[in-house]
């Protein structure tokens, strides 16, 4: 079984910092990435940012240069640093992780999400 934790989020003001934390725990045989999407109310999921084993990060246009993420694959987690928040910002942040259990199955698996808002 695996399972993908998040913490953090909460409620700030627009122009504000928060950051949010995901980690996997169970069966983990290897990581392939792992990173955040985000739904608002109304809207579809859109991916935020993810990070790979090898060290490659994408960013969605709409958090380049105000979000960071960073992995620590060693203990299965990934952190999303965001800055210069706007009310846009606010959604339900769901981190993945897409990981082998078994040197052949691999599969995503997603978090429950953490709920991040912003006032104006």
């Amino acid at each position: 079984q695996v399972q993908v934790v998040e913490s953090g989020g909460g409620l700030v003001q627009a122009g504000g910092s928060l950051s949010v934390s995901c980690v996997v725990s169970g069966t983990v045989f290897r990581l392939v990435a792992m990173g955040w999407y985000r739904q608002a109310p109304g809207k579809e999921r859109e991916k935020v940012a993810s990070v790979n084993a090898g060290g490659g990060i994408d960013y969605s246009d709409s958090v380049k240069g105000r979000f960071t993420i960073s992995r620590d694959f060693g203990k299965n987690a990934v952190y999303l640093q965001m800055t210069s928040l706007r009310f846009v910002d606010t959604a339900t942040y769901f981190c993945f992780a897409y990981l082998y259990t078994t040197p052949r199955d691999s599969n995503a698996y997603w978090g429950q999400g953490t709920q991040v808002t912003v006032s104006s």
